[in-house]
């Protein structure tokens, strides 16, 4: 019997998730690829596997710990066969893994919203907080901290509520909170907007309530749809595509491919749809630096997707779309979708989309506004199909009408350049060819 270390592995571009769940515990024999524990990031929840069997000697993290990539999660003693033990996620000296540098540095918090800027709202809240020392790094993790730049704030004024003073999530949000709520302050955000404040009632005295919290996903997304809304100015484009032709091509090849399990749906086409107006129109494929003074053009077409799950909406991302044909678009779909629906999602499989697709054709509706999914500049949301009637030049025939919602912003994207992305989507998806298969 031997003593081996179990380590975090690979878990994409993601750093400091937090652990929500111990799913094994000291003294505990465990099968290889067991669940070791139950770990949250952006908008997904992963459970990691043991690398082998053997009998939990050691926990090395606790609930709410924050780990990345390397961490050492347990210690686990394992029959001494002679193999060598393989840890999880071992990360070699030099701080690299697979070509990728691991960055371990937390910055200072610099970038203050024009909100703040000389109308002393960076002054604390709390008085006890000016004795922080100046220029000193206030102790949070790099994922607050980014939290914290998007809404402005600076952490040399918010009090750290977790371990040796650390600076959690929910600090900076009391903090903004307490900003909005002071009474008598000329630079209340609520001032600033001309807005009157939050109403507070007891709405048991109207009747029966119940509270029921949000879900993990929701708290998470939340704030940042919040954020999207607020900060981006959106504008939103309707337009129509007549997807007769489409769709009676679409049934001919689900009944050409019913024995290999593939079901065409109209989104797949959409992708490849989209990845044709994306390449005549650049500037919707693109995003703004962190300056807003120049526009980052993406070479590539990784086109996300939102998919309803009991937790809430989650954007899986197809990549390179514009190197595959629609068949294997659909199924990569159908494997991500059935991923979210379960909650194993990697966080790679949600990361570094360029444009996103948001259906609600199954539903029905419509029109809608859908969000842009910062840091994209453009989202289309797909309604339910209809029949309509549509004039020829000599007669109504009935057609199948797609509703399409193009939200673009408007300061990257202006008014013309929507209607053209929007009204060319339409011309593709109504004159769909067999060659994209």
């Amino acid at each position: 019997m031997k003593t081996v270390e179990v380590r975090v592995p690979d878990i994409g571009d993601f750093r400091d998730v937090e652990v929500i769940e111990l799913m094994v515990a000291a003294g505990e024999k465990i099968a290889r690829d067991q669940s070791l524990v139950l770990v949250e990031s952006d908008k997904a929840s992963m459970e990691i596997p043991s690398p082998q069997a053997g009998i939990v000697r050691e926990m090395k993290v606790r609930l709410g710990d924050r780990i990345s990539e390397g961490s050492l999660l347990l210690l686990l003693d394992v029959e001494d066969d002679g193999e060598a033990a393989a840890d999880v996620g071992d990360v070699p000296d030099n701080g690299k893994k697979a070509g990728m540098e691991m960055q371990w540095r937390e910055d200072a918090v610099s970038v203050v919203s024009p909100l703040s800027q000389d109308n002393g709202l960076r002054h604390a809240v709390d008085d006890t907080k000016a004795a922080r020392a100046q220029g000193a790094l206030p102790h949070a993790s790099p994922s607050v901290r980014k939290y914290a730049r998007e809404l402005g704030v600076d952490l040399r004024h918010v009090r750290g509520t977790g371990p040796k003073e650390r600076i959690m999530k929910t600090d900076v949000q009391g903090y903004v909170r307490a900003l909005l709520n002071r009474e008598g302050s000329p630079n209340r955000f609520d001032n600033v907007m001309n807005l009157p404040p939050w109403p507070s009632l007891d709405f048991s005295q109207y009747g029966e309530t119940e509270l029921q919290p949000l879900s993990r996903i929701k708290k998470i997304s939340g704030p940042n749809l919040h954020r999207n809304w607020v900060m981006i100015p959106h504008v939103t484009q309707y337009e129509q595509a007549d997807v007769t032709e489409l769709e009676a091509f679409r049934k001919s090849v689900n009944g050409r491919y019913r024995q290999e399990d593939i079901q065409l749906t109209v989104l797949a086409f959409v992708v490849k749809a989209c990845v044709a107006a994306l390449k005549k129109y650049p500037e919707f494929n693109a995003s703004l630096d962190a300056t807003g003074e120049n526009l980052i053009l993406k070479r590539y077409y990784h086109i996300g997707f939102a998919t309803d799950t009991a937790q809430g909406l989650v954007v899986p991302v197809i990549r390179d779309a514009d190197r595959k044909g629609v068949i294997q678009i659909a199924r990569e779909m159908t494997q991500l979708s059935s991923l979210a629906r379960e909650g194993k999602l990697n966080p790679s499989d949600m990361q570094g989309a360029s444009f996103t697709i948001t259906s609600l054709g199954s539903i029905g509706g419509t029109y809608f506004t859908p969000l842009i999914n910062a840091p994209e500049v453009a989202i289309v949301g797909l309604s339910r199909i209809t029949t309509q009637p549509v004039w020829d030049g000599e007669q109504f025939r009935p057609r199948l009408i797609l509703p399409l919602s193009l939200s673009y912003d408007h300061r990257v994207i202006d008014g013309v350049q929507g209607v053209r992305f929007a009204t060319y989507l339409a011309k593709v998806l109504s004159d769909m060819k067999e060659t994209l298969l």
